[in-house]
């Protein structure tokens, strides 16, 4: 394993709970430096002493994501930390049970500014550190936390939260096709999961116990599984580039 000092970086969005939090803990496992964001600095402080433990070099920094200002603030501390870029996870996101008809216009307006505008935010600041890099192309790799939401309308109340992975699902493959243009090495890959046994549903239906119902109907995913998932992506050789992994619970019908 190579030196803190020499080891890659990779930065995790939303890395407080959830897909984020697994997601860290596997890549530092896997050798990686981390800079952590998410809204939530007490639980990045636990994430971070645990890892550290392990003898990774962590940057946490609390980041509300609909902010650009605090996006930025949060890469301005990446380079002085580390002055390099290998990985962006972009794991954060969120739902809201609004529909179209009648829904909140706040709570529309934060699932845009989250699961899309943040990412690309994040996406450009991050190519425009790894171009920097071992050669003008760059050489490093994205992945987008999307959703089967991106591939499917799940119900008649998520359209709001479709359209925004739906979104990123188009994001994904025009960014692709950008750093084909530009003869990157830049890797885009994203990772499209069904139900994921976290804390999204209660926060999405405003029930815990409506949350408990739909984790309760058969095994689902486990942050755990997102996280090998990245582990795969990131594992394949420089000419292998996966464009999106779908996967969801085997007893999960749509």
């Amino acid at each position: 394993m190579p030196s803190v000092s020499s080891r890659p970086l990779a930065i995790v969005t939303g890395a407080s709970s959830g897909i984020g939090l697994a997601i860290a803990q596997h890549l530092a496992t896997l050798g990686y430096n981390l800079a952590l964001c998410a809204r939530r600095q007490d639980r990045l402080d636990v994430l971070a002493a645990e890892l550290e433990g392990q003898g990774c070099n962590v940057l946490t920094q609390a980041v509300d994501l609909r902010d650009e200002a605090q996006i930025l603030s949060f890469f301005a501390a990446i380079d002085q930390r580390f002055n390099r870029v290998d990985v962006l996870i972009n794991s954060a996101g969120l739902g809201h049970k609004e529909p179209l008809m009648t829904g909140a216009t706040e709570a529309w307006r934060e699932m845009l500014d989250v699961n899309v505008l943040a990412l690309c935010i994040c996406t450009r600041e991050a190519i425009a550190r790894m171009k920097t890099q071992d050669n003008p192309q760059g050489k490093g790799h994205i992945i987008h936390l999307s959703s089967m939401s991106g591939h499917r309308i799940p119900t008649a109340v998520a359209g709001l939260y479709s359209a925004t992975k739906f979104a990123v699902r188009s994001l994904t493959e025009t960014l692709r096709r950008e750093l084909r243009q530009a003869d990157s090495s830049i890797r885009i890959s994203s990772i499209s999961p069904g139900i994921v046994e976290t804390e999204f549903a209660e926060k999405y239906s405003k029930s815990a116990d409506e949350a408990a119902a739909t984790y309760s109907r058969h095994p689902m995913l486990q942050a755990e599984d997102i996280a090998k998932a990245v582990t795969y992506l990131l594992k394949q050789p420089d000419h292998v580039e996966v464009h999106d992994i779908l996967l969801r619970p085997t007893q999960q019908q749509s």
